[in-house]
């Protein structure tokens, strides 16, 4: 049995678009029934800005403006689905593929390019009301989930989950993906989450490959059940159906803010790029595979199911426009952001004066005027 091929999977649009619920769905409908058409179309404008933004990035990194891209091609559903299901008081912890969620959530792209070209190493503040509680990008594969468990935890000690109080409660979501999932770092903060019971949900982005290890080599069972391990209710949804991303995330994050511990989600899906800009997947992965993940489209399947609920065909061309106009400013932004000066390298390695410090700098200056001097 294949882990997208589990009893418990929760699916709620087929890979063609109709309404198709598996029976681990069914307890999940309600949510899904009370969504306005309006909130619906935002998933849709917002995958489609997702991809735009994604596609003129890795393309920037083929240029020369950016030093590496973690592309999140195929991933938009997962993403989009469970980021609306948070509320403002929540605080995100990324990993490093997470670029809508961010954006969902306030954050400058510019901050993600930004990072990726080397200008800055965080990107934005998370403590600036503007970015959503959103947590910086974290390249050392699970560690930002002992940050969200650590801050669940203090969130549980100042007793901002469980009062009862819909504006101050609050939860946690972390993600990581199936390579994350067997560093021991997501496994200490399992058990901790697990030991205080705090408001967390772990959402792990299963999208078959670590690199160039596959899932089936990371673990014979489905990566969920491990959640289950340490007693945290766990659930597998289909990462590429946005609706059930939204519905289970949803449920789950009140659960956790009204103190009943944490939960872990796995959304089966698909890495349609590399894993980075600096990976060949051609190396590793068949065109068959490739080709059979792509009929499970998560772009598409929404806007079949946005058409046979009446969405027009000016609202999928605003989309289109939309996510052009993103890619468009992205670009114009980032190439423009030029580099920074070489000895701020110095900057903040201690935070008073250090003779040594002072010294590097000195050398590298007087390194670099030789070459100056040398040309006269």
């Amino acid at each position: 049995m294949s882990q997208s091929d589990d009893p418990a999977l929760v699916r709620i649009l087929a890979a063609d678009g109709t309404l198709a619920p598996t029976p681990a769905a069914q307890p999940y409908l309600d949510l899904i029934d009370a969504l306005p058409l309006e909130q619906l179309e935002t998933f849709y404008r917002d995958m489609v800005v997702a991809r735009a933004f994604d596609t003129q990035a890795t393309n920037l990194q083929r240029q020369g403006q950016l030093g590496l891209w973690p592309p999140s091609y195929g991933q938009e559903a997962a993403q989009v689905g469970s980021v609306h299901a948070a509320r403002p008081q929540d605080h995100i912890f990324p990993s490093y593929r997470e670029h809508i969620v961010c954006m969902v959530r306030g954050v400058d792209p510019i901050g993600i390019t930004g990072l990726m070209r080397g200008i800055t190493h965080g990107g934005w503040n998370p403590a600036d009301p503007a970015n959503g509680n959103t947590h910086i990008y974290t390249l050392v594969l699970g560690s930002q989930t002992l940050h969200a468990t650590g801050y669940a935890m203090g969130m549980a000690f100042d007793g901002r989950s469980g009062s009862g109080d819909p504006e101050r409660d609050a939860a946690v979501m972390v993600y990581y993906g199936d390579g994350a999932s067997s560093q021991g770092d997501v496994h200490e903060a399992m058990v901790f989450a697990a030991s205080y019971r705090t408001p967390e949900v772990f959402f792990l982005q299963n999208n078959q490959w670590a690199i160039s290890v596959p899932v089936a080599t990371q673990s014979p069972a489905p990566l969920y059940r491990r959640g289950e391990g340490y007693g945290m209710p766990s659930i597998q949804i289909d990462g590429n159906d946005v609706l059930a991303s939204y519905a289970v995330t949803k449920r789950a994050l009140d659960e956790a803010r009204a103190g009943q511990g944490p939960r872990a989600i796995e959304a089966v899906t698909y890495r349609m790029g590399a894993h980075t800009t600096s990976d060949d997947p051609t190396k590793y992965r068949t065109s068959d595979e490739e080709r059979s993940w792509a009929e499970r489209d998560p772009i598409a399947r929404m806007r079949t199911f946005l058409e046979s609920r009446g969405s027009s065909a000016e609202f999928f061309a605003d989309a289109d426009a939309q996510g052009a106009a993103a890619a468009t400013d992205i670009r114009e932004r980032t190439t423009a952001l030029g580099g920074i000066p070489v000895d701020s390298m110095f900057d903040h390695v201690y935070s008073d004066p250090h003779p040594l410090i002072d010294q590097q700098r000195a050398w590298l200056a007087e390194y670099e005027a030789s070459f100056e001097e040398d040309a006269r």
